[in-house]
């Protein structure tokens, strides 16, 4: 079992203070084995708070990252799995163009970012996954979000997804599960 956090669009401290207390206190260290950010951390400090809670960091820049090293895009591979952390190269909300996009790079689960709003969807024998935003903060398609972030819950070929999201002051926990293809 490998618990993989994706998380994103937090755009701290421009449109949100600080990720919620509530989730800080969900995100601890040494549960998580892997984290992939969608982009818009925005600090430095964001990185570091991540990097706390597991040192296996993978990013891809947003439109509003300060820090120039992270990459347009990143493809990593563990065991069976490939992800791919796409931005700004293929049209967020477009489900045939991250459909397409996954197919070129060949992965099984494809986790993009930048509309602040969650989406999952199992399409054509993967999985596309925007974790939305993890502190609420809005984008230029909505001005109503709520934070949230998802854990990746993968065993071999089969995958939970659990997506978490702040509603009212209470976290609501939601859970989707899927088998990916074998290669």
């Amino acid at each position: 079992m490998v618990l993989v956090l994706a998380i994103g669009d937090l755009h701290i401290p421009h449109r949100a203070p600080d990720l919620p207390a509530k989730f800080k206190q969900m995100l601890v260290p040494g549960k998580i084995q892997h984290i992939l950010c969608v982009g818009n951390l925005c600090i430095e400090d964001v990185h570091d708070y991540l990097k706390s809670l597991c040192p296996d960091l993978h990013f891809a820049r947003g439109e509003y990252d300060e820090d120039a090293r992270y990459p347009e895009r990143k493809t990593h591979d563990w065991s069976i799995q490939a992800w791919a952390l796409p931005w700004p190269s293929v049209p967020w909300s477009d489900l045939d163009s991250l459909a397409m996009f996954q197919r070129q790079l060949d992965v099984d689960i494809l986790v993009t970012g930048h509309t602040s709003q969650f989406k999952a969807y199992k399409h054509e024998g993967g999985v596309v996954i925007n974790p939305g935003s993890a502190t609420g903060a809005h984008s230029s398609i909505t001005y109503d979000a709520n934070p949230r972030f998802v854990l990746l819950d993968i065993d071999d070929l089969r995958v939970w997804v659990y997506i978490y999201e702040l509603i009212d002051g209470q976290v609501k926990v939601d859970k989707i599960a899927t088998t990916l293809p074998a290669h």
